[in-house]
């Protein structure tokens, strides 16, 4: 399947994926601080943007990716480094190196994967009941985004998704059912750069379990942010990706 691309910049080639309910321009005041001469490819993921709203696997859309980009570094937050880490694994002679931010390889066990995806159905079900307008302000509300500055969180743009796409999106390509990748993790022979802030104890402590199953990983804990960390403090995230990459 197409998806929708903004091409941004000249340079070593770059691919962003965002989180649930952003969309490829999230990505824009990451690039507007970034002191990296790159091409960046961002995507509007299936369900998200300009993209069709058909809902999609997450294998599905590791495949979808793959088509609407080029080899190089790709980077994915949150729901974007779930769908990246599955390219990473599918189609390595893609993928040069991995930055995950506040990314899980999945639940280990079926009953919390069964759970999830109940909770995922009435989520997806509660979306197409009260409209975006509605949710987007009540999603964002959640403890997990406090840190997100306002001006950041790109409001209008979310409500700007669809109600079918954030549900399918939900029900296709959730975390209940994502099939778990930590066994998989071992077989990454590319640098990985896993980013979490350290007020994200739940994805700070994922983080700390895949890095020993993964042989080129380094783990940063930025200071003073929560689970959007490269959009609550940009400059310190540019700073952590720029010096990774100038080391690869």
């Amino acid at each position: 399947m197409k998806l929708a691309t903004l091409v941004h910049g000249t340079g070593a080639p770059f691919t962003f994926l965002h989180g649930f309910t952003q969309t490829k321009e999230s990505w824009l005041p990451v690039l507007e601080s970034l002191n990296l001469p790159i091409e960046a490819t961002l995507i509007d993921c299936p369900g998200h943007g300009e993209s069709p709203t058909q809902g999609r696997t997450l294998p599905e859309t590791a495949n979808d990716v793959a088509e609407s980009t080029r080899s190089g570094i790709l980077v994915g937050y949150s729901m974007g480094a779930r769908i990246a880490l599955h390219m990473a694994l599918q189609f390595p002679d893609l993928v040069q190196g991995l930055v995950l931010i506040s990314g899980t390889p999945g639940l280990r066990s079926e009953s919390e994967r069964n759970d999830r995806r109940a909770s995922d159905e009435a989520l997806a079900t509660h979306i197409e009941n009260i409209g975006m307008e509605k949710f987007i302000p009540e999603w964002l509300s959640n403890p997990m985004f406090q840190g997100l500055p306002i001006d950041l969180a790109d409001i209008p743009r979310r409500c700007s998704n669809t109600e079918r796409g954030l549900a399918d999106s939900l029900r296709f390509a959730g975390t209940g059912t994502q099939e778990s990748l930590w066994d998989s993790l071992e077989s990454l022979a590319i640098p990985v750069l896993v980013v979490t802030g350290d007020k994200d104890e739940k994805f700070t402590q994922i983080a700390r379990e895949m890095i020993p199953m993964i042989s080129q990983a380094e783990h940063h804990v930025m200071n003073h942010v929560g689970h959007t960390c490269h959009l609550e403090d940009v400059r310190q995230f540019c700073d952590v990706l720029e010096n990774w990459f100038l080391r690869l």
